[in-house]
């Protein structure tokens, strides 16, 4: 059976922006019902909804009430997406309201909801709003953070939809995570993730770096929103779109790396350390480009870039100073074109982390691939195998063994 959708448009100029989310579920098997709230029919119409879905479209309680709608969409889904969920559509579904069938259908659902918020800059940071969505998380609802851009009219800012692909890619997660009877075990919790490879300046032209594209940290990233949680997102030198339902935190070098992870994760649940940080950088930088003058160039010096990873952890055990939030879980990532478990022990035990991800590169391996494996290992002795398979499937797994700790502290 298709996975049944409900898809919940209220009142603000980006419900345009719905009838591509909407395609996207449709064409890829979703059986999905249009739930527009009265007014949100002023930007896109009803003949619109219907044939884009292939359902009649209802905005009351009143049509066909043989069927109770008002009961039974909600009953009967599989997910409910508000896209875009506008700050009075967020404030009504906080507070129990059921004046029309949108709001009706969010008080019978018993599956997850995923709200996609769009609104002015001022009216999301509103602490209204703000108090309103960290309700629903805590409820289990699953709130995106909307996207940076340009808003109606002239303004630009916080607030914007996020891009339609981005919502789908969280919804089909989610769904997926449903129909294994998994349920957003990441709701209320702040995450980090750190993403992509550093680059260390030789000049204002050249750098030190290394083969990172950032997907699998992204990977961590969208899979973390789909179980609930509250996501920022460290990137460095990504040319990846943002995540929908993440803040991020972009960043060059090793030390710009370090010093947002320990800004942001200080009251973070968890962290996932999945860059590929340089260990070394550039003693001097050069402030112009190096240019050939037919002598043999001067050998680079280059100097020790901080553990990030050991720095976090040894901050966590107090070692540092610096308060962080009580049972925080760090995970850290070892890149190896050898991996040797025996070495890994050691390092997970010199990191202070509590899982370490160890994965083979190298020869077509990880960097810039889809997929990846690894072996996880844990600080309770534990050993994890991950085959090989899609990255979102790997980051799957270890927010399984991050959650498992979550629970226990």
């Amino acid at each position: 059976m298709a996975p049944r959708v409900i898809l919940g448009v209220a009142a603000g100029i980006s419900a345009y922006k719905a009838c591509e989310l909407l395609r996207r579920l449709t064409e890829s098997g979703h059986d999905v019902r249009v739930v527009p709230t009265p007014d949100a029919l002023r930007f896109v119409g009803e003949v619109t909804w219907a044939a884009l879905s292939g359902h009649p479209v209802s905005t009351g309680a009143w049509t066909g009430t043989d069927q109770v709608p008002h009961v039974r969409l909600g009953q009967s889904a599989d997910l409910v997406i508000l896209a875009p969920a506008t700050a009075d559509l967020m404030a009504r579904a906080v507070a129990g309201m059921a004046g029309d069938l949108l709001t009706a259908t969010l008080l019978t659902a018993r599956c997850p909801v995923l709200y996609a918020p769009a609104m002015h800059t001022e009216m999301w940071e509103h602490p209204a709003t703000q108090a309103n969505v960290a309700l629903l998380r805590d409820r289990g609802a699953i709130v995106l953070d909307p996207a940076s851009g340009r808003l109606a009219g002239a303004d630009s800012g916080v607030g914007r939809l996020p891009e339609p692909a981005e919502i789908f890619t969280a919804a089909t997660r989610i769904l997926a995570r449903g129909a294994g009877g998994l349920g957003p075990d990441l709701a209320g919790r702040k995450v980090v993730v750190s993403a992509g490879g550093t680059r260390e300046e030789l000049d204002p032209v050249r750098f030190l770096g290394n083969w990172s594209s950032g997907r699998q940290g992204y990977a961590f990233a969208d899979t973390a929103v789909a179980r609930g949680a509250k996501v920022t997102l460290v990137a460095a030198n990504v040319a990846l779109p943002d995540p929908a339902g993440t803040r991020v935190v972009r960043v060059t070098s090793a030390l710009e790396m370090r010093d947002a992870m320990l800004a942001e994760s200080a009251d973070a649940d968890a962290i996932v350390m999945a860059a590929a940080v340089a260990d070394f950088r550039p003693a001097v930088r050069s402030g112009a480009k190096v240019k050939k003058d037919g002598s043999q160039p001067a050998p680079i010096q280059l100097v020790q870039n901080p553990d990030i990873l050991a720095e976090l952890s040894a901050r966590r055990a107090g070692a540092l100073s610096g308060a962080v939030r009580a049972g925080q879980v760090i995970a850290g990532f070892a890149a190896e074109t050898e991996p040797d478990l025996a070495e890994g022990r050691a390092k997970l035990a010199r990191k202070g982390c509590d899982l370490l991800v160890i994965n083979r590169v190298g020869g077509g391996l990880a960097f810039g691939t889809s997929d990846n494996e690894a072996v996880v290992l844990g600080t309770d002795g534990s050993r994890t195998e991950i085959a090989r398979a899609p990255k979102e499937v790997l980051a799957d797994a270890v927010w399984d063994l991050v959650a498992s700790r979550l629970k226990c502290g």
